[in-house]
């Protein structure tokens, strides 16, 4: 067996580098926290019909608006990712069935989790979709 020497210095100074270098790695792999969020949609507030909505098909988003105010819904489907159609009293995605009520929970399936909720702001007589 070969013995290896290894004084307490060095052993001090090799974890003092493992620690550091792993430091400095979680920091230059995780997400920043304060990047700035892009307008993905915006409209006049006359714009969006009462119990209606207004949809961006480039954007894949719908404003909606009903007695509680406005709100956006993603239109990509949770199941495959298809870009869902809004009809007065549902919507659904034309590729494999899946129905969500005006909020976005399912309805019927395949798929299993609602259509994503987006941030909305109101800027003066402007509603604003932010991603």
């Amino acid at each position: 067996m070969e013995i290896f020497s290894q004084s307490r210095r060095t052993f001090i100074t090799t974890l003092t580098l493992l620690l550091a270098s792993g430091g400095l790695l979680v920091r230059y792999l995780t997400p920043r926290s304060n990047v700035r969020r892009r307008v993905l949609a915006s409209a006049a507030l006359a714009d969006v019909p009462a119990n209606g909505a207004l949809v961006f098909r480039n954007e894949r988003v719908a404003i909606l608006k009903d007695d509680s105010g406005y709100y956006a819904l993603s239109l990509i489907c949770t199941h495959l990712g298809c870009t869902v159609t809004v009809t007065p009293e549902m919507l659904s995605c034309p590729c494999h069935g899946s129905r969500f009520d005006r909020q976005g929970r399912v309805l019927t399936g395949p798929a299993e989790r609602a259509l994503e909720r987006m941030d909305v702001e109101l800027r003066g007589q402007e509603v604003v979709v932010l991603g």
